[in-house]
Formats: structure tokens, sequence, C-alpha cells
């Protein structure tokens, strides 16, 4: 019986790979999910695993080759009399996995949809410690989450491969676990040591990573590999080139440092690094700015109404529903209103095409000890207050205990941002990219208005609505403004959908 080994699933929207390595020759026997050959995309290193057990026969798409998704690269032979002749040429190379058998590598776990690398910010245990399976061994820090690392295996902790303070990429190497006892962890530590050493020169780089070298003019001695055994990979090279690029520049650096500072004054100061998610805020918003042509209007609600109501219905409520009646509820739901009469503000752009949403992903903004997170609410347009209420408890206490997951903060189409509760009284929202519209709540404040002809206190709230010009006009902004406030000043209009 043969069966075939094809190109796995790339990751969206990569088409093509380039056969880097394969790992084993015709006639070799190979055991079910070994490793048979790497591929490399524009993205990523993919290694393919053995379908099945059996006798590696033609090699269909050799080193350097490149290939679209499902290709076909190598067939196995899965009877036992192909596997026999085989089984000689097999035995001095089977020493090597049964010797790895014994060690474990601790990989970077999946990090999400776009998320490419991580810091390891944490090691809860030392070359040496006994690790049980799925006991926490360290924690990354991602540009979103923070994402805990559990043993893959029970073991030793025999090499940390990345200390903290690393930045890995999705695809990389953690650390090594030595299975049995406590004592296999001197001698696996060496051994791990010793084989990239060992392996530096006899491996061969990936084909690609070998043209781009040339090109840069670089040897492989100024390339830090990150690929299996130490190989140099594309994206390696291109953090060399990166590298030497970025140090001219470093250099003249000091000659504009930031403004002198007493001695006295600098003893007193405190320099922390940025976290990773503080560093990304910093990014998406600078580059929010500097990508769309944003604009902010404004407006102001009177809340008197919206207050009633929920005075008058919060205990029935609590007691039906079991959670408060807050007022983002009040605000999401009159905003998925205003969305339907202005698509454009629940749009992206897209290169030159308008992508709109039949549907709202809301993301309500959530201030969390390390920075400011977005989770997301999917179709709020088809959710009641208290679903609304409870999707929003659940999410703002995931989010302050760190809890949320990648896909709980990717695909919102519109952002509520309430700064209101740390009592700002106006502000302009910066865009939440690719989105193209984002609604700013503040304090609620009485003032003296104007009702009826005669002056009245009333609690008064003003709203900013940043867009993106590019995609939104003035007048879908000022109208989704003036139907938010219309909904939120008689929300029996919400009821009837008017």
């Amino acid at each position: 019986m043969t069966t075939e080994v094809r190109v796995p699933t790339l990751g969206e929207s990569v088409t093509e790979a380039t056969v880097a390595t394969w790992f084993k020759k015709p006639g070799e026997a190979v055991a079910a999910d070994e490793m048979l050959c790497e591929l490399e995309t524009d993205k990523v290193t993919v290694e393919v695993p053995a379908p099945a057990a059996g006798v590696l026969g033609e090699i269909v798409a050799t080193e350097g080759t490149t290939v679209g998704v499902d290709a076909l690269l190598a067939t196995i032979t899965e009877s036992g009399a192909a596997a026999a002749p085989a089984a000689p040429a097999a035995a001095p190379a089977a020493a090597a996995p049964a010797a790895s058998a014994e060690t474990t590598d601790v990989m970077v776990p999946t990090l999400g949809e776009s998320v490419t690398e991580a810091t390891v910010s944490t090691w809860f245990k030392k070359v040496g410690d006994t690790v049980a399976q799925d006991e926490m061994l360290c924690e990354l820090e991602t540009d979103k989450v923070s994402v805990e690392v559990p043993a893959p295996a029970a073991g030793v902790l025999a090499e940390i491969t990345a200390p903290e303070g690393t930045t890995v990429d999705a695809t990389a190497k953690l650390g090594v676990l030595a299975g049995g006892a406590g004592a296999a962890a001197p001698t696996a530590a060496p051994a791990a040591a010793a084989a990239p050493a060992a392996a530096s020169k006899d491996i061969a780089n990936a084909p690609a990573a070998e043209k781009a070298m040339a090109e840069a003019g670089l040897s492989a001695a100024n390339v830090a590999g990150t690929g299996r055994d130490g190989r140099i990979m594309k994206d390696d090279v291109a953090r060399a080139v990166a590298a030497t690029a970025a140090a001219p520049a470093a250099g003249p650096a000091p000659a504009a440092p930031r403004a002198p500072v007493a001695a006295d004054d600098a003893a007193r100061e405190e320099r922390v690094k940025m976290t990773r998610l503080r560093q990304t805020i910093a990014k998406r918003l600078k580059d929010s700015q500097n990508t769309a042509a944003m604009l902010t209007t404004y407006n102001e609600v009177d809340m008197t109404e919206v207050m009633a109501l929920r005075n008058e219905y919060k205990d029935l409520f609590l007691k039906k529903h079991g959670v408060k009646l807050g007022f983002m509820s009040f605000f999401t739901k009159a905003c998925c209103h205003a969305l339907k009469e202005v698509p454009e503000v629940n749009a992206e752009i897209d290169g030159t095409d308008i992508v709109y949403k039949n549907f709202v992903h809301m993301g309500i903004a959530a201030g969390t000890p390390t920075g400011l997170v977005v989770p997301v609410i999917r179709d709020t347009d088809a959710m009641s207050f208290a679903d609304i209420e409870k999707a929003i408890a659940e999410k703002g206490k995931r989010a302050r205990d760190g809890k949320l997951s990648m896909a709980e903060m990717q695909g919102g189409t519109f952002t509520i941002s309430n700064g209101g509760v740390y009592g700002s009284l106006m502000s302009s929202p910066i865009l939440n990219p690719p989105q193209s519209g984002i609604l700013g709540m503040h304090k609620i404040q009485d003032r003296p208005m104007a009702i009826n002809g005669k002056v009245e206190i009333r609690p008064m709230m003003y709203l900013a609505l940043s867009y993106d010009h590019r995609i939104v006009d003035g007048k879908g902004a000022v109208t989704f403004l003036v139907r938010v406030k219309e909904a939120l000043e008689d929300p029996r209009r919400l009821l009837m959908d008017l």
C-alpha cells in the first residue's frame, strides 16, 4: 500500500512554499509523524511529518523546488516486504531517533492569528529541575496577551535555549526536557549543546537562505540559524541584513540623547523597559494616525431617559438575568442601530475595495493593569440587553485577569471606548485598525440646559466619533452620532427600530 506525502495547509494567504531540506532519503524507514522534510514559505518554516509508517519511496519534489498547497512531495510504501530490505540501511540512522526519544523539545505554542513572535518573560523552572507533564515551564508575552507554556512531557529540564528576555518566533524551541530520572539531565544537556555544533558542519542551509546570503554579501558565520539543527533559513538572513543596516543607524543615536538630566534627579529616576503590549499599543496607535485620514466629530446626549429607565428596571433585570443593567448595553444597542443606517462606519478599506460588514462585532475597550485591550463581542446586533451585559462582564473580567485568547480580540468591526469611567469629560479616541469608526463615551455631568424655553439641570454626556475620512464622509459621521443620540434620549426608538 502506498501513502502520498502532500504539502500541508500553509496558512492564510500563503499559496506556495520551497522545499528546503529532506531529512530522509528514498529507501529509508520512517515512523508515523516522523519529520520527513522542511518547507520554507515567505512567513514561516513548516515541517512535514510522515502520514504513516513505512519506507520512503520516490521524492517527487526535491530540495529547492517550489510547490503549491496539497502538491505531492513523495510517497511512502507501507508494505512489510518493501520495508525489510531497507532495514539494514536504516539501522544506523535509527540510533538517533532512539536517543532523541529520551528528550522532548519545548516549543513555542500557537500564538494566534497575525502574531509572529513573543518575548520570554519568566521561566518558572531552572535547568535540572524535575517537571510533571502539563506543569507550567515559562510564560511568554506577546503584543496582545501572555501565554503560559506547559511541559509537553514529564522529565527534567535539561536545557533552556531561550532565556528570559529573548524574542522568539512562532516556531522556535524554548528548551529541552530529558525523560526519566534526574540523572539524565547532566548528560542530556551536553548532548543537546553539542548537537548544533556537530550538525553545523554538515547541515545544509535552506536554498532560499543561501541565495539571500549571496545577494546580501553575508557569510553563514554572520547569520544565526533558527531552523532544524541550526539550519539557516530565509528569515534568519532577513534579520541579519536588518541588524546590519540598523547598526550604522544606531551609532549616531547617542549624539542626540534625551534632554540633559541633573545628576541628583537621574539618581531618583527609574528606567523600566516597555512591555511588548505597551510597545504594540504605541506602534498601532501611531500607525493608525499615519494610515487613516482620521477625523473626530462631537455631539452631546441627554442621559435623563436612559438613567430613568435603568433605575426603574435595574432590580428586576438583575433578578431575572443575574447581571446588572449598565449603560454599555444601551450604547451598544444604539450603535448597532445607527450602523444599519450608516454602514460605511462599520466597513473597512482593503486595498482599493471597501468591505461592508453585514454584522456587528463590537469591540469594547477595557483597561487592564498591563495596558488597553479590546475584547470583541460577536454579533451584538442580534443580542439582547441581557446577553450584551453578560458578555461585557465576562470579557471584562477575563481581560483584567489576562485570560483573553487571541480569537477574543480579533475580528471587531466597530469599537466603543468609555473614558467616562476614569472621569474624562472630552477626548478624541484613536481608530482601532482596520476599523473605520470608534465611539468615545465620557463622564456624565449635570449641566444647565435650555429645555422648552426653560433652564433645567440635566445629566449630559459628550460623545465623540473618530472615523476614517477616506471611507466615511462628514454627513455619514454626523448622521451616525445623531442616531445614537436620538436612540439614547428616547430608548423606545430601539424597540421600534426607529
